[in-house]
C-alpha cells in the first residue's frame, strides 16, 4: 500500500510517531500494530482500514 501510495516508511513512521524499524517490521509482517495505530495509518494513506487488512488477491 505504501508504495501504491508513493509514501516512505520513514514518511509514515514520523507521521505517526513510530520508529522506521516498527514500520518495517508492520510491512513485513513480523508484528502488528495496534488498531489505534492501524486507522492511524488508514487515516494517513487516504484508506479504509479494510484495505489494509484484507488480502487483495
Amino acid at each position: 500500500m505504501l508504495a501504491e501510495k508513493e509514501v516512505t516508511s520513514a514518511a509514515l513512521a514520523k507521521a505517526l510517531g513510530k520508529t522506521p524499524v516498527a514500520i518495517s517490521r508492520w510491512c513485513s509482517n513480523e508484528s502488528q500494530p495496534s488498531l489505534e495505530s492501524l486507522f492511524a495509518v488508514a487515516d494517513f494513506l487516504g484508506v479504509n482500514v479494510k484495505e489494509l487488512i484484507m488480502d487483495s488477491k
